[in-house]
């Protein structure tokens, strides 16, 4: 029998003065493709933990989450089901580290553009603008919604 274990993953909605935080990564295909700054958790990792860890890595940002924005489960279509824990949070400090390997570089972009992206299939999964929109709409729930520890 095949045991099913869903992939926790990360990501957070970064919003500055009309524009937000994206990622374009490297993901060995034709073209590269946007995402917010989003990852999956390590072990013995707290979710908010999670969140503010792949934002440092992916974009060189100190992000400082203020909202939980939901659980969003995608299944990819080579059939992996993810459960995305998603955040709101807000750029506090560029940090300057260097980017995780598969990012190739980050952008600050308006909502526009992103829908231009979306339009020409190059985000990442139908989550990206899922979470954007769920964010402008506001809809978010306190951060001690999720308990950990």
């Amino acid at each position: 029998m095949t045991r099913w274990t869903p992939h926790v993953a990360v990501a957070t909605v970064v919003e500055r003065a009309g524009r937000y935080l994206m990622v374009e990564e490297d993901r060995g295909g034709p073209f590269t493709l946007f995402n917010q700054p989003a990852g999956h958790l390590e072990p013995d990792e707290t979710l908010l933990g999670a969140a503010e860890r792949e934002a440092r890595e992916e974009t060189a940002w100190r992000v400082g989450i203020t909202d939980y924005l939901g659980l969003y489960i995608y299944r990819t279509p080579a059939g992996i089901t993810i459960h995305s824990h998603a955040y709101v949070g807000m750029a506090l400090a560029h940090l300057g580290n260097e980017l995780d390997a598969d990012i190739h570089a980050i952008h600050w972009l308006t909502f526009d553009e992103i829908e231009d992206l979306d339009r020409a299939d190059r985000l990442r999964s139908p989550l990206v603008m899922r979470r954007l929109l769920d964010a402008r709409l506001g809809r978010v729930f306190p951060l001690d919604v999720i308990q950990e520890r």
